[in-house]
């Protein structure tokens, strides 16, 4: 299923399964589409504000965001 799953996410983000691991590849894509990075840059989203431009972009539902969309229903 990891195997599944790393080819799903590598086809969303039009990139190889083998840039899944490349840290410079990831954090270059994760800033340009604003999901997050893990040291904060200035501008870029943060929290569950790059957890919900994730669930878009790959078309998932992540469960901390529905949690936090029903806490502030």
């Amino acid at each position: 299923r990891i195997g599944e799953a790393k080819e799903y996410v590598a086809k969303k983000l039009g990139v190889d399964t083998m840039d899944l691991s490349d840290e410079h590849v990831m954090r270059e894509l994760r800033e340009e589409l604003d999901i997050g990075v893990i040291t904060s840059v200035p501008r870029a989203a943060k929290g569950i504000a790059a957890k919900m431009n994730i669930e878009k972009l790959l078309d998932i539902k992540i469960n901390s965001c529905n949690l936090f969309r029903k806490q502030i229903a």
